[in-house]
């Protein structure tokens, strides 16, 4: 057994923030981990069609047991539900009257996806499933549903709150160093045999001494800034909540009452952000006019946040000096989306909160909300999206 599954049998852990120091603790819950196959009891004894949508491991699938967030790993939890008589469907085909997802829609219970590889559960696909209880995100963000549907249909919709929160700001502030080193010309000069150190220095800076502000600063958000206190940057946040002074004083993080104003103060921007209907398409053409000409953004939190062709726009006239992020719209991005084709980006596939290590904490979750909704109790508070009709605060 390797030591992320030993930790992900030991606990499913939260991040929780504290005024003195963000720390990593095991939830007060009986966890069933999506590698322990122990049976536990269905009290009410009905028999679900669980749907699950993942993205396909193919040959990648074999090399690491604990590579659990695909359609062959199954978040581990399959011998687990067909134990108890449970029917499981896992398919990454989830596009199309024809899909294997729209053809499993209209007796399914329960509905599991992930924001790697998103199944749009719509208003209209919501209509169609008559047996639906519940909509389960494997991990955070759950803008791929129809949350307002969801509720009015009385669906529960829940995530695995704090489950890749470490590896999504992890990955952001490796893509700060990136943008801001100019790491990817000097990447490709090594693989093409090439040799022009001018051609990276003209456009790398330290990250010290730079003025670096996330829009959101929640669970991620925060976590990053901690992590760049130690670069000796000045950091700034915005966010719609103001986080404990303490934590605040402690971060050496300063809040900033609106955003227009945080904006051309920042050498870096990095959205932390959910997308809601306040947030979709907030980064349009005159938002990024009011960043500072050379301004670095990062953005590992939703695509659509941003509007595509002002980011393309903005990074070819040079407003923007470089973007990076993982998160697109739609997913998977089409290959001719201009976020491909755009100078000076360093952009990925979604795959900053699929590590390993978050794939064990998000399937771990996965399992211990199922084993409770079969015994009819209530999820952990903060995993709820909407509960009882109601719509978690962040996306009324």
């Amino acid at each position: 057994m390797s030591a992320n599954t030993q930790d992900a049998q030991e606990y499913l852990v939260e991040v929780q923030t504290t005024t003195q120091e963000t720390v990593v603790t095991p939830l007060d819950i009986n966890v069933v981990t999506p590698l322990d196959n122990t049976s536990s009891k269905n009290v009410s004894g009905e028999k679900k069609k669980i749907v699950g949508v993942f993205y396909k491991g193919n040959e990648y699938a074999k090399l690491n047991p604990d590579f659990v967030g695909c359609v062959e790993g199954a978040l581990g939890i399959r011998q687990w539900l067909e134990s108890q008589g449970h029917q499981y469907i896992v398919t990454d085909d989830k596009e199309g009257p024809d899909s294997e997802l729209e053809r499993n829609l209209y007796d399914a219970h329960v509905i599991i996806s992930t924001p790697f590889h998103p199944a749009y559960v719509t208003a209209e696909r919501i209509k169609k499933a008559k047996n639906l209880e519940l909509l389960l995100t494997a991990g955070i963000g759950s803008d791929h549903i129809d949350l307002k549907a969801a509720a009015a249909a009385g669906i529960t919709v829940a995530e695995v709150t704090g489950s890749n929160v470490v590896s999504v700001a992890e990955d952001e502030l490796m893509r700060i160093l990136i943008l801001i080193r100019n790491f990817l010309p000097g990447y490709h000069q090594s693989v093409n045999g090439e040799w022009n150190v001018a051609g990276i220095a003209h456009r790398a800076y330290d990250l010290e001494g730079k003025t670096v502000g996330t829009v959101g600063a929640g669970r991620i958000g925060k976590l990053l800034l901690q992590r760049l206190k130690p670069f000796n940057c000045n950091l700034l946040y915005f966010d719609r909540i103001r986080m404990d002074l303490g934590l605040e004083k402690e971060i050496g993080a300063k809040f900033e009452e609106d955003l227009d104003a945080m904006l051309p103060k920042c050498d870096v921007i990095v959205i932390n952000t959910p997308l809601t209907e306040q947030t979709r398409g907030l980064f349009d053409k005159d938002k990024i006019s009011k960043c500072k000409k050379g301004v670095l953004i990062v953005n590992n939190a939703r695509g659509a946040i941003m509007d595509t062709q002002a980011v393309a726009d903005a990074c070819s006239n040079g407003h923007v000096a470089g973007y990076s992020g993982d998160v697109w719209f739609p997913q998977p991005a089409p290959k001719d989306h201009p976020w491909r084709y755009m100078p000076n980006h360093a952009m990925t596939p979604h795959v900053s909160g699929t590590t390993i290590d978050a794939q064990l904490r998000y399937a771990a979750g996965v399992k211990d909300m199922l084993d409770r909704h079969f015994r009819g109790e209530d999820f952990p508070e903060q995993n709820y999206i909407v509960k009882e009709g109601q719509l978690a605060s962040q996306y009324r």
